[in-house]
């Protein structure tokens, strides 16, 4: 379904590790950023310089993975020598414009990376410890209702947006 209607809220979400849903997460897991390697350009015939972001080249990117007390999953990605591979599946709640119904729409995001950080939290008594899992991402995948919006896979050398490959020139001519 096209978003034909106003999208709301993140009705629910939930996060998986080789098929099976993780235990023991907060409920907010924040999207890593997207931000360009640029270069500087200046020089004869530009007044000053600007900013020219670098086609499919991003900077580090993480995702951390909030976790409310210790578990296994927990330590089961803190293994730095090993590919984490993550798929989160939501459901963006939207209301229809013709009918002014309720509807829903999937959202995915699949994340590659290494642990590059982990944070068991803190213990108090009658309190979650708030640990949290970082991983280093090298893959990034988002999908609006089965659709590929972007995908970034830095080891592989691709970058899409809305399913087009902006590197496909790049490699032609290289």
């Amino acid at each position: 379904m096209a978003i034909a209607g106003i999208p709301e809220v993140i009705n629910d979400f939930n996060l998986y590790r080789t098929g099976n849903r993780l235990a023991g997460m907060t409920g907010e897991v924040a999207l890593p950023d997207f931000e360009a390697i640029v270069a500087t350009i200046s020089g004869n015939g530009i007044l000053g310089e600007y900013d020219a972001p670098v086609t499919g080249h991003y900077g580090n990117m993480d995702q951390e993975i909030p976790f409310r007390v210790l578990n296994m999953d927990f330590f089961d990605l803190a293994d730095p020598t090993v590919t984490q591979e993550l798929t989160l599946r939501g459901a963006i709640q939207c209301m229809d414009r013709a009918t002014q119904n309720s509807t829903e729409m999937g959202m995915r995001v699949v994340f590659r990376g290494r642990c590059k950080k982990f944070a068991p939290g803190t213990v108090k008594q009658r309190e979650a410890m708030n640990g949290a899992i970082t991983l280093a991402l090298t893959y990034i995948l988002i999908e609006l209702d089965g659709k590929e919006k972007v995908k970034l896979d830095k080891i592989n050398g691709e970058f899409r947006i809305n399913g087009v490959d902006k590197l496909a020139k790049i490699r032609q001519l290289t």
